[in-house]
């Protein structure tokens, strides 16, 4: 083979080495941008905001500017009755001017059945539905109210003392004869005298009067019962305040008060 021929094929052999070796290093091409993602959404709120009392407010105390405001709550801890401003966001506008039912401490949720809105004085607003208020003379010096110690929100049986004459065919004894009727029980006392509530934890003055709480019934049977005798407070045990039982039943006669006990009736003039 001639010598110019070798060169030649050599040449083309380097060629092609140097064209491989070429491809073979090139950088590949870019990859495509990629769009980027957007950010995760914000994990929802674990509280909510919620009314609470900005300091101490008797009972009785008319809501103004200040006396509420909104404060941060864990929303698994919120129970039912408490007002969120994500459900009331006008809740402050709403219950100015509100009267506190029962008294709270500052810092404490504001719950809808403590505040009730509208006009009226403070016995009627403390008052529930469907219960009447009656007032009835006591000693001033607490012989007819356990002596003394009997407070607002306590829980009381009304007793009735009263001279009853002997009946036809009975012995007589001579002198007054006095007998008692429990006509009520498990009564609440509204107030003692003009008080509604204690006063930092100490008793309150004994006042002249006792304001109960009852139904329309037993409102009638007091009223009756204070003019034909004397009325006396028996105070009641706590643990005991709430306990169901049946009470005397009082019904009003043409002549008198005739109380049931036990399917037995007794009658009395009140003389």
């Amino acid at each position: 083979m001639k010598k110019s021929r070798i060169i030649v094929l050599f040449l083309a052999l380097a060629a092609a080495a140097g064209a491989f070796m070429m491809a073979g290093g090139s950088s590949p091409p870019p990859p495509a941008p990629v769009a980027a993602l957007p950010p995760p959404p914000p994990p929802p709120p674990t509280t909510d905001d919620v009314l609470v009392a900005a300091k101490d407010l008797p009972l009785g105390t008319r809501i103004g500017d200040g006396d509420m405001d909104w404060r941060s709550w864990p929303k698994d801890a919120i129970p039912a009755g408490m007002l969120r401003k994500t459900q009331d966001p006008k809740a402050l506008d709403e219950f100015r001017g509100a009267t506190v039912r029962s008294a709270m401490v500052a810092g404490e949720p504001v719950l809808t059945g403590k505040l009730i809105k509208g006009d009226g004085g403070l016995m009627a607003v403390i008052l529930p539905s469907g219960k009447r208020a009656v007032a009835i003379n006591i000693d001033s010096q607490g012989a007819t109210t356990a002596g003394g110690f009997i407070l607002p929100n306590d829980r009381v049986d009304v007793v009735r003392t009263y001279r009853q004459d002997a009946k036809p065919g009975l012995p007589t004894t001579g002198g007054d004869n006095f007998t008692t009727d429990t006509l009520l029980t498990n009564v609440k006392v509204l107030a003692i005298g003009q008080n509604v509530q204690e006063k930092n934890g100490q008793p309150v003055v004994v006042g002249s009067n006792a304001t109960l709480e009852l139904d329309p019934a037993q409102a009638e049977t007091v009223i009756l019962a204070q003019r034909t005798g004397q009325l006396s407070l028996v105070l009641r045990s706590v643990l005991d305040a709430h306990q169901a039982e049946a009470p005397s039943v009082v019904h009003e006669a043409a002549h008198g008060l005739s109380v049931v006990r036990y399917g037995t009736v007794s009658e009395d003039t009140g003389r």
